[in-house]
C-alpha cells in the first residue's frame, strides 16, 4: 500500500511520472481544474467584499473529487506535482482547499521536464505551494470575469443577444479588424520592374544565364518602354564586383510563440494543434516545459548537445551559444521547448508528435551549431546608351552549411527569393544581353494574419503570455460568437503587361494573374467589426493595446509578490463599471447601418445593416417612406460582400433572388439562399450550393448538375419492410435515414460502401434501442422516464433530473415503472421549483 499521493493533472502524465517513482507513491490525475467560478446567473465574484471569488465544483468533477478524497484519506501525505506555471500552481491550491490540506505546509514539486533524473529531483527538493503565483491566476480569472460578465451583458442589450466579450479576446479582434480596414483602405498601385537576362561564360567557357536587374521602378508602361528604347544597340559591361563573407546564424531554441509560428509556417498546424501535440509530447517525457518565453538551456543540456553535435556532424559544426530572452516578462518557465533527450532524433508517436518533434530536434541542435559560412557577389552592369542608368545582379554561394545543414528558420515574406550562383565576372567585360523584360507589377496590401502572426504580434504588443495564445485566439474564432473565421478564399484574374526588348526590337503583350487569394487566413465578420467599434467607442482605455499590455505586467508584478491582487481589481473595476453604467444609459444601438444611396425604381433609401437575428441585410425604404402598414424590402446580403464594402449596384443584385432558372423534369428550378447558405430548388427539394459557389452565378445547366449528383445520392441504397433506406451527410456526420428514423453510421462501417444487409443492421439495432429508451412516456406534458447509462433518470423537456434513491440506493428500472405522472411531477417540482405554476395559472384562468 503506497503512503503518499502524488496528484498530477492529466493521466498521461500521471503514467509517464508513476514509471520513475518507487511503490511509495501512488500517481493521481485530477483531469485539470477541479473547481472554478460558479456559472450562470452568478457572477461568481462577490464585488462587495475585496472580490472574494465564489469557487464550485462543476458536475463533470464530482466523481473526480471523490476518488482524490477517498485516496488521500488512505495515505500519509499528499504530495502535488502540477505544471510549474501560475495555472499549475492555482489547481495546486485548489487541490489543498477541497482536500483540507495546508497550502502552507503541503509539499509541492515542479519540474520542466518529465525524466527519471528530473522526477526524482523534484522529490528530493519539494517546497510549499507560491501564494504570488496563485494570486496571479487569481486575479486573471477574476478580471477576465468581471471584463466579460459586463461588457456581455451590454452586447446583448445594444447589439444582440448571446453576443460575448473579453479583455484579451476583444483586443485580438480588434487587431483582425484593423488589418482587415488597412487592406480595404489601401490603394494598390501598379508599377514596372526591368529585369535582363544576361550571358557569359562560365569557370569551364560555356555561355550561361544569369539574371540582372534595375534598381529603379518606373511608375507607368511609357516610362519603362523609354528606357527599353533607349536599350537598343547598347552594349553592356561589368562596372563594378564585390565580394564579401557574410555568415547567418541560427534561430534560438523555441518558445511557446515561436513554435506555435513555426508548426504553422512548416507543419501547416493551428496554434491550437501545436500546442495539444506538444502537451502530449511533453506528457510523455519527450520534451520539456512547452509554456515558456524563455530562449535558455540548462548547463548539462547545453553539454548533451554539444556532444550530439560533435558525434554526429564533427567538431567543426558545433558553437556553444546562451541565448539571452527579449521578453523581461519570461516567467513561465526557466528553460526554451527542447528534446528532454537529444541523443534521441526520433520518437515513437502518432504522425503530428513525430513531425512537431522533428521540428523541436532540429531547432534545438541548429541553436548550437556553427554560423552559416556565405559569399555573396554584387555586379553591377553599366549600359552604354544610358551612362546613369545601372543593373545589379547579386549571387550566393555556401561555402560551409553550418546550422544549415540541420534547419532553416521559415518566413512569412512570400516574395523572398532565393539568390543563385553568379558566372566568374571582371570589371571592364562585355556580356550579351539576351532580352530585357519590363513587367507590370503592383503594390501589395498588408498581408491578412495567420493565426501564428497574430501570436506573433500579440507577444511583440506584449498582450497576453504563453498559456493565453492558444485559449484566445480558439475563443474569437468560435462559432457562437461568429466575430472571426479563418478561411481560404479564391483570389481574381488581373491582366497585366509585358514589354520585352530582344534582338534590338520590342514586343508587348498581356498576361494575367490570379491576385487576392488567400490561404487560412482570419477574416473579421460584420459582427466582429461592429462589435469591435463598439467596445472601442465607448472603451477606448481596455481596447488600447499598450493598456492591456499594462495589465499583463501588473499580473507579472502579483506574480513576484509586488502587488496586492485585490487592490489592482479594484483600481480596474471601478471606472470600468461606471464605463459600463452610462453607455448603457446613453448609447444607441449599434448596428453598422450605412446608408448606399437610391433604389432607381422607387427612389426609396438603400441602406445595409445587422439585422436582430445577427444576418447582414441589404433593406429598400425606411420609416417615413412607406406607407401605412408597409414594410421595408429585405434581402441577404451576396456573399464575399461586407457591410463596410458592398456597393449600391452590389446591394441592389441581392434582390434577384430567388430567381427562376427554368424547368427539369417538368418542375421550376429556382435558386435562393436561406437559413443554411445558398441552395437550387426543384419542386419541394432543396439541394445545397457547395461552398464558394456564388447562387447569382449558377446557370440552369449547373443547377441541373446539382439536382442529379443529389438524386443520385438519394437513390435507396435498399429496402427495409418494404419502405426505402437512404442515406446522407448532417451536421453530426454520416447517416442512413428509414421512414423518420435518422441512424448515424458508425466509423466502423464504411460509408461509402455500405451495404443493404449493414444499414438494415443498423436500423433494427436503432428501433430496439428506441423501444427500450422509455420506461414512460408523456408527450403532452414533456415528460418522460428514461433509461440512461447510469441508470433511469427523468427527462423534462431538455433537462435531466436525477431520481431520488430508493431505500438507501439508486433507484432501479422496476422501481421507476411504479411511479405514476403525479409522482414523476412531484420529483420535478421538488428539483426545478415552480416548474408547473404557469400551467396552474392557465387552468384557474
Amino acid at each position: 500500500m503506497a503512503k503518499k499521493l502524488l496528484i498530477v493533472e492529466s493521466p498521461a502524465k500521471a503514467k509517464t511520472i508513476e514509471k520513475y517513482l518507487g511503490s511509495d507513491f501512488s500517481v493521481r490525475s485530477s483531469y485539470g481544474h477541479i473547481r472554478d467560478l460558479e456559472k450562470g446567473n452568478d457572477l461568481g465574484v462577490d464585488v462587495e467584499h475585496g472580490y472574494t471569488p465564489n469557487y464550485v465544483i462543476p458536475p463533470d468533477k464530482f466523481k473526480t473529487v471523490k476518488e482524490l478524497k477517498s485516496v488521500a484519506s488512505k495515505v500519509e501525505e499528499v504530495w502535488l506535482a502540477t505544471d510549474e506555471d501560475r495555472e499549475g500552481e492555482a489547481i495546486s491550491w485548489h487541490l489543498c482547499e477541497v482536500l483540507g490540506l495546508d497550502p502552507k505546509s503541503a509539499k509541492r514539486i515542479v519540474f520542466h521536464e518529465i525524466t527519471k533524473p528530473a522526477i526524482q529531483k523534484a522529490v528530493q527538493q519539494p517546497r510549499t505551494l507560491d501564494i504570488n503565483l496563485v494570486n496571479a491566476q487569481q486575479a486573471r480569472r477574476v478580471l477576465d470575469r468581471l471584463v466579460g460578465w459586463e461588457l456581455s451583458g451590454l452586447l446583448w442589450k445594444k447589439i444582440k443577444g448571446q453576443l460575448s466579450a473579453g479583455r484579451v479576446q476583444s483586443v485580438a479582434v480588434k487587431l483582425i479588424v484593423e488589418r482587415e480596414r488597412e487592406i480595404q483602405k489601401f490603394e494598390i498601385a501598379p508599377y514596372f520592374r526591368i529585369t535582363a537576362d544576361l550571358l557569359a561564360p562560365n569557370a569551364k567557357g560555356k555561355i550561361v544565364s544569369f539574371r540582372a536587374e534595375s534598381p529603379k521602378r518606373f511608375d507607368d508602361a511609357a516610362g519603362a518602354e523609354q528606357f527599353l528604347q533607349k536599350c537598343i544597340n547598347a552594349t553592356f559591361s561589368v562596372l563594378d564586383v564585390e565580394v564579401r563573407p557574410t555568415k547567418r546564424r541560427p534561430a534560438p531554441p523555441f518558445t511557446t510563440s515561436t513554435l506555435q509560428q513555426e508548426a504553422s509556417r512548416k507543419l501547416g498546424f493551428s496554434v491550437n494543434r501545436t500546442m495539444s501535440v506538444a502537451q502530449a509530447l511533453y506528457e510523455q517525457g519527450y520534451i520539456t516545459y512547452m509554456r515558456t518565453d524563455s530562449t535558455n538551456l540548462s548547463e548539462l543540456a547545453l553539454q548533451a548537445i554539444s556532444n550530439e553535435i560533435v558525434q554526429q556532424y564533427g567538431q567543426r559544426y558545433q558553437q556553444t551559444r546562451r541565448y539571452k530572452t527579449k521578453s523581461s516578462s519570461a516567467q513561465e518557465a526557466h528553460e526554451a521547448i527542447r528534446p528532454t533527450y537529444v541523443e534521441q532524433p526520433v520518437i515513437n508517436g502518432n504522425r503530428d508528435e513525430q513531425r512537431l518533434y522533428d521540428l523541436i530536434w532540429k531547432r534545438t541542435m541548429a541553436s548550437q551549431m556553427a554560423d552559416a559560412e556565405l559569399e555573396k557577389t554584387t555586379v553591377d552592369i553599366g549600359i552604354s546608351t544610358q551612362p546613369d542608368a545601372r543593373l545589379k545582379a547579386e549571387g550566393e554561394v555556401l561555402k560551409f552549411d553550418g546550422f544549415l545543414k540541420v534547419y532553416l528558420e521559415g518566413t512569412d515574406d512570400e516574395e523572398e527569393e532565393t539568390q543563385g550562383m553568379l558566372p566568374p565576372l571582371k570589371v571592364g567585360q562585355e556580356v550579351q544581353l539576351d532580352n530585357l523584360t519590363a513587367t507590370e507589377r503592383f503594390t501589395r496590401p498588408p498581408a491578412r494574419f495567420t493565426e501564428a502572426a497574430l501570436v506573433k504580434k500579440m507577444e511583440e504588443l506584449g498582450i497576453g503570455r504563453p498559456s493565453t495564445y492558444a485559449p484566445t485566439i480558439t475563443k474569437i474564432m468560435e462559432a457562437n460568437r461568429g466575430y472571426v473565421v479563418k478561411d481560404s478564399r479564391p483570389g481574381e484574374k488581373r491582366p497585366f503587361q509585358i514589354l520585352e526588348l530582344r534582338n534590338n526590337t520590342i514586343t508587348r503583350s498581356k498576361s494575367s494573374e490570379i491576385t487576392g487569394a488567400t490561404k487560412n487566413v482570419l477574416y473579421p465578420t460584420d459582427m466582429g467589426m461592429i462589435v469591435s467599434d463598439f467596445l472601442d467607442q465607448y472603451f477606448h482605455k481596455i481596447m488600447n493595446y499598450g493598456f492591456t499590455a499594462g495589465i499583463e505586467q501588473q499580473f507579472d508584478d502579483i506574480a513576484d509578490g509586488k502587488k496586492d491582487w485585490s487592490n489592482m481589481i479594484d483600481q480596474f473595476y471601478k471606472p470600468f463599471h461606471q464605463t459600463v453604467e452610462k453607455t448603457l444609459a446613453e448609447a444607441e444601438r449599434a448596428s453598422g447601418e450605412r446608408i448606399l444611396g437610391n433604389d432607381p425604381e422607387s427612389g426609396r433609401t438603400v441602406l445595409v445593416r445587422m439585422s436582430s437575428l445577427g444576418k447582414p441585410v441589404v433593406q429598400i425604404g425606411t420609416g417615413e417612406e412607406l406607407k401605412e402598414k408597409e414594410k421595408p424590402r429585405y434581402a441577404n446580403l451576396k456573399p464575399g460582400k461586407t457591410l463596410e464594402t458592398v456597393t449600391l449596384e452590389e446591394a441592389l443584385e441581392s434582390f434577384a433572388l430567388p430567381k427562376s432558372l427554368g424547368t427539369y423534369e417538368e418542375q421550376e428550378v429556382s435558386v435562393n439562399t436561406g437559413r443554411y447558405g445558398p441552395y437550387v430548388k426543384l419542386g419541394s427539394q432543396f439541394i445545397s450550393l457547395p461552398k464558394n459557389e456564388d447562387p447569382f452565378d449558377v446557370s440552369l445547366e449547373r443547377a441541373i448538375e446539382l439536382i442529379k449528383t443529389k438524386q443520385e445520392a438519394d437513390k435507396p441504397l435498399g429496402y427495409f419492410e418494404k419502405q426505402p433506406i437512404t442515406k446522407g451527410k448532417g451536421r453530426f456526420g454520416p447517416f442512413v435515414k428509414w421512414a423518420d428514423l435518422y441512424v448515424n453510421v458508425p466509423a466502423r462501417v464504411n460509408f461509402d460502401t455500405i451495404t443493404e444487409k449493414q444499414a438494415i443492421e443498423l436500423i433494427q439495432a436503432k428501433i430496439e434501442k428506441e423501444a427500450n429508451r422509455y420506461i414512460h412516456h408523456w408527450p403532452e406534458e414533456k415528460i418522460s422516464v428514461e433509461n440512461g447509462r447510469w441508470g433511469p433518470y427523468i427527462r423534462f423537456g431538455r433537462q435531466a433530473i436525477k431520481l431520488p434513491k430508493v431505500e438507501g440506493g439508486k433507484m432501479t428500472a422496476d422501481h421507476a415503472r411504479a411511479l405514476t405522472l403525479e409522482d414523476v411531477k412531484a420529483i420535478i417540482e421538488q428539483e426545478l421549483p415552480g416548474s408547473f405554476d404557469k400551467k396552474k395559472k392557465s387552468k384557474s384562468k
